[in-house]
């Protein structure tokens, strides 16, 4: 590898990916350092992060823990910024290499964007970026030569499998799902979910918005439009599948019926180093190494439809059902839904309700920039507030 250490910019710094990204720059300090971290409201994490690593800058999307960050930090020679838009302005730094897009949200896409245009190396962990705005976030890719590396588990195993292949023998990509908290609850059951029950996930240890979205599986279902627009598949060659030990990441089938499959235990730590150093391959420390001896055997199984109608949901928007803006209108009701539920506002069984709402209550959106893409997020937050009212009256 170069010697050259790489400078990161880490989005969502106080969060899962975030956390686990530092685990690596820390493992291996002659590779990587830290040029800017950005959070959104944790600033006491932040600022223990900032004394740690000494980055040039860094930004808190909370106006309110502008000043206590400030304080907590004025011994040291770090910028401090605040706001929404400083994380987009401060990834297109010369400083900055490569930008590790680990937001959770809508929010992330803004500042991605921002990295894509300015030509910077990007390591995706926020799905939402290309579920909301793929074709946008692509072409801008395409045009500015930004390499986008997937973070997540299920498209770095696919981006793994790929290499060294030719796109036109791939028939298939297969997506694989642990099924989430509620894998072996009946369907008529869900209704009674608690938000703590959701978060009890069977294998790995993610946040909380992101753990309901696999207990409904809609995070599969984001996944699938995120492998269309990575991959430039068309959603009926990708396909997903219940796998419970969450050992194979997921599988590409090729046009000669061989299969793929990228295989470890659940360490996010390994497809972040890989983001980081692809095309080269070091040692994750700390982990608990696969051992298919001790492991056993591996199921797979069709996604139950009744219990996950959120994933069925995400085909027919990649299908045009809603039009080319369907998918922003989709995650933002989602994310409406995920923290009225999280407060225990709603029913489990609501999220689903909720977002179908939404999309139905919306005219067809044909989102071209991400200030359309910003105009219609806002609109569909809004008409999800309104039904929540609908669905609490129907309880």
């Amino acid at each position: 590898m170069e010697h050259k250490r790489q400078r990161i910019a880490l989005l969502g710094s106080t969060g899962s990916i975030g956390t686990q990204t530092l685990d690596v720059v820390r493992a291996h300090p002659e590779l990587f350092e830290v040029e800017m971290l950005a959070a959104g409201r944790n600033w006491e994490l932040l600022a223990r992060q900032a004394r740690e690593f000494e980055p040039d800058c860094v930004v808190i999307a909370d106006e309110t823990g502008y000043e206590p960050l400030s304080a907590a930090l004025a011994d040291l020679p770090v910028k401090v910024y605040a706001g929404a838009d400083a994380a987009a302005m401060s990834v297109t730094s010369a400083g900055v290499d490569t930008v590790v897009s680990a937001m959770v949200g809508f929010a992330g896409l803004a500042p991605t964007l921002a990295a894509v245009r300015a030509g910077k190396k990007i390591a995706l962990a926020n799905k939402e970026t290309l579920v909301v705005a793929g074709e946008l976030v692509m072409a801008e890719a395409k045009r500015c030569q930004a390499p986008i590396i997937p973070v997540d588990s299920e498209h770095s195993a696919i981006f793994q499998c790929l290499v060294g292949e030719m796109s036109s023998s791939v028939k298939r990509l297969v997506l694989t799902a642990s099924g989430g908290a509620f894998r072996d609850v009946p369907a008529d059951a869900l209704e009674r979910m608690t938000a703590a029950d959701a978060l009890k996930h069977p294998c790995w240890e993610m946040g909380r918005k992101i753990t309901v979205d696999c207990a409904t599986m809609m995070n599969k279902g984001f996944e699938v439009i995120e492998a269309r627009w990575l991959f430039d598949m068309p959603a009926d060659r990708i396909g997903v599948v219940v796998h419970p030990q969450s050992v194979i990441h997921s599988f590409v089938e090729f046009e000669d019926g061989a299969f793929k499959a990228q295989m470890g235990m659940p360490d996010m730590r390994l497809p972040i180093q890989y983001a980081l150093t692809f095309p080269y391959r070091l040692p994750v420390g700390g982990g608990v190494p696969y051992d298919p001896v001790a492991a056993g055997a591996l199921t797979f199984a069709a996604p139950d439809t009744r219990k996950y109608p959120c994933l069925g949901l995400a085909y027919e928007v990649l299908g045009g059902a809603y039009g080319s803006g369907g998918a922003c209108v989709m995650n933002a009701a989602n994310e409406i839904a995920v923290a009225e539920f999280l407060e225990g506002r709603i029913r489990f069984t609501d999220i689903y309700r909720l977002i179908r709402q939404t999309l139905d209550a919306l005219p067809v959106a044909t989102p071209r920039t991400l200030d359309d893409y910003v105009a219609l997020d806002a609109t569909a937050r809004q008409t999800a507030r309104d039904a929540i009212h609908t669905l609490k009256l129907n309880c």
